[in-house]
């Protein structure tokens, strides 16, 4: 009787192991970069604390649950990448009935604490994202066109939105920047990786930018859509009244951005490939430019 009870408490591990790796924990950790941030700008200093924590729960659980049904509807594609064949769907650790219904409590739950814990508008916004992110990129784009990433990434672009609203109760020019920020951005963010994964997506039949033209030609595109974010992002200097903490760290990191897409696309021009191309060297970068950007915004109100 007691020899049982290891095997019962680890096959219950790997069940809550699964069920929380349905919900990608990794990405949900870089839309909560650009929640908060919108929160201290919007409050021009530090927000109440359980306003933010009302609001880092809900986008959790909105975020995981949208990341839920993906999971589901992409366990195909999943199950042909290395990247990716050992979630949880693609190795069926969970059925499909209990995954959907996994998703829909957590949207509910996300729904719920939104709108009692900060407001309706921020609520239906994460909804709103949520829906894009099932039917608009996930049922619509993925598999059918290569700009998918372009407009399929408008619902990673909402949580600078939802944690605006959520302290002011309204949407205005600053969050909407913060917006544009994130979509020009997750462009040469997506592509980056694509590089790497490029033979997985080919044999999935999913039509990344690096499938279906030539790395030349993806990595000037990368180099547009980066000096494009870096401009945006200094709309936010006169549009949010910022001091000049902001826009110099901005300018900055752009730069060291821009230096970096670049040299990708020497490298592109060079005939160089796969590991000599080095594309994960501006995905990595594009996390940490996007994470100190957002910080900058965050604490410019607090310096000035």
């Amino acid at each position: 009787m007691h020899s049982s009870a290891p095997t019962v408490d680890v096959a219950t591990s790997g069940v809550v192991r699964a069920y929380i790796a349905l919900t990608k924990p990794r990405i949900i950790e870089l839309l909560l970069v650009t929640t908060v941030p919108a929160m201290f700008l919007a409050a021009g200093g530090v927000p109440e604390w359980q306003l933010v924590v009302w609001t880092l729960v809900g986008g959790t659980l909105a975020a995981g649950s949208a990341n839920v049904f993906n999971s589901v509807l992409d366990a195909d594609i999943d199950s042909h990448m290395r990247r990716t064949r050992r979630r949880p769907m693609a190795r069926n650790s969970v059925s499909t009935p209990k995954a959907y219904a996994f998703g829909a409590v957590l949207g509910v739950l996300a729904a719920l604490i939104l709108g009692l814990g900060a407001n309706w508008l921020s609520a239906s916004l994460a909804m709103v994202a949520n829906a894009y992110y099932v039917f608009v990129y996930t049922m619509g784009l993925k598999r059918r066109t290569s700009q998918n990433i372009v407009w399929g990434g408008i619902a990673g672009c909402f949580p600078p939105l939802i944690g605006w609203t959520a302290v002011t109760g309204s949407v205005a020019w600053p969050p909407l920047v913060l917006f544009a920020i994130v979509f020009f951005w997750t462009p040469p963010h997506t592509w980056a990786l694509a590089f790497r994964y490029k033979e997985d997506y080919k044999q999935a039949h999913v039509p990344m930018l690096p499938v279906v033209m030539a790395p030349p030609a993806v990595a000037w595109r990368i180099v547009v859509y980066t000096v494009v974010t870096v401009a945006v992002s200094l709309l936010l200097w006169p549009v949010a009244h910022t001091g000049w903490f902001y826009p110099a760290v901005a300018l900055l990191a752009g730069a060291v951005m821009i230096v970096e897409s670049v040299q990708l696309l020497r490298r592109a021009r060079a005939g160089l490939v796969e590991a000599a191309l080095k594309p994960m060297r501006l995905f990595h970068l594009s996390n940490s430019y996007l994470a100190v950007v957002f910080m900058a915004a965050a604490i410019d109100p607090l310096l000035f």
